[in-house]
């Protein structure tokens, strides 16, 4: 990656958007991460000395792409998370999808994350690490046998939208781990955080 996508910025936080294929903050790959490349970035333009303070105050898998906020200082960063934590920051999606959905759906369900396989599982209420996950979806437009959907998601776990998809029968286009038939031609799936809404430290 050589450039980065900045949608806005101040001094208390940046907005970028994260291509696909490159993790929000290192991992055992050892690729390019978006924290170390927007620390660079950081540095670069305002000639900072030492190291660059930015905090990752929520999350994108590698495979999506699209929207994130970061926060320049710790005082952000402590006013962000906890808006993050209790969903009152608000982040829509678009997702390309097989199946047939309904024109409007809320989906409802109990998720635990398998760390064997680090995927999300549909589980009951009781299961040891269910965690309820909701979100709201939009059928846009149809074509060629895929689906167009805007979603809301009311909760934040993990692989949440993946998975809800993909256990009403219309899983992600490209997602080969929640039972789309092939891959996309990039690695990535198609799902795009489209945007972000949150109140400004």
């Amino acid at each position: 990656m050589n450039e980065l996508n900045v949608l806005y910025e101040d001094n208390h936080i940046i907005v970028v958007e994260k291509p696909v294929n490159i993790p929000a903050q290192a991992d055992s790959s050892g690729d390019s991460d978006m924290l170390t490349l927007i620390k660079s970035y950081i540095k670069q333009k305002y000639n900072k000395p030492g190291d660059v303070f930015l905090g990752l105050v929520h999350r994108l898998d590698r495979p999506v792409g699209g929207v994130m906020v970061f926060a320049r200082t710790s005082k952000a960063a402590s006013r962000l998370a906890p808006q993050v934590a209790s969903h009152k920051a608000k982040k829509r999606y678009a997702a390309i999808v097989t199946g047939s959905p309904k024109a409007y759906a809320k989906l409802e369900d109990y998720i635990r994350k398998d760390e064997s396989t680090l995927s999300a599982l549909i589980c009951p209420p009781s299961a040891p690490g269910a965690r309820n996950a909701a979100l709201e979806y939009y059928r846009l437009t149809e074509r060629g046998g895929l689906t167009l959907l805007d979603v809301s998601l009311f909760t934040g776990r993990h692989h949440q939208i993946r998975c809800q998809l993909a256990k009403m029968g219309c899983p992600i286009k490209g997602d080969l781990k929640y039972g789309f038939d092939r891959s996309n031609k990039d690695g990535g799936i198609s799902l795009h955080a489209r945007s972000a809404e949150f109140i400004h430290p």
